[in-house]
């Protein structure tokens, strides 16, 4: 199975079009997307685009493909509009013999570890950031950085795990870090 992995929309309908057109390329079965969608927040910018009302049409057509965590700008406001369910805290996925937990970042993250065993992978977005560092016994933390509104200048970006294999691309597909767990 081939997951596409995206964060931070905020509102985007931009940038949420070009993450469709993203998922579309990747011909991904699942879209894992780490929180954020609707709103962006009172410590961002207003991103590209931003126009909330076209975003829930455009996702509410991925709703057989989608899986999301809740983030911290995701509210029961949010889920009245939406046709598929955004507000579980977590989602843990089995990739091999490493489970993967899946949260947004602003509750788990490497100074508040979810329940890790040795080699697990934390994975989170939050901070719009990419990220692949290891931790701990052998864990990993991983982050897609963000669709519509990166720092540190980084690109708009997402990720892709397919197998053991985590790609990290612009929205224009373009591969700037492969890891193989």
């Amino acid at each position: 199975m081939k997951w596409m992995i995206a964060s931070d929309l905020h509102g985007s309908a931009f940038y949420c079009k070009k993450m469709i057109k993203a998922f579309e390329r990747e011909r991904a079965d699942r879209l894992l997307l780490l929180g954020d969608l609707l709103y962006h927040g009172p410590r961002n910018d207003l991103p590209e685009g931003y126009a909330p009302k076209e975003v829930i049409p455009l996702l509410n057509g991925l709703k057989p493909a989608l899986l999301c965590v809740r983030g911290n700008c995701d509210a029961e406001v949010d889920q009245m509009v939406l046709d598929f369910p955004i507000l579980a805290d977590y989602a843990v996925l089995p990739v091999g013999r490493r489970l993967v937990y899946a949260t947004h970042g602003h509750v788990y993250n490497l100074k508040n570890l979810p329940p890790l065993a040795p080699g697990d992978v934390l994975l989170h977005g939050h901070t719009h950031i990419p990220a692949w560092t290891e931790f701990g016994e052998g864990n990993l933390y991983l982050n897609p950085g963000s669709v519509s509104i990166p720092k540190e200048g980084s690109a708009h970006s997402y990720m892709t795990l397919e197998g053991e294999t985590f790609l990290w691309k612009t929205l224009e597909g373009e591969v700037y870090w492969e890891l193989e767990l």
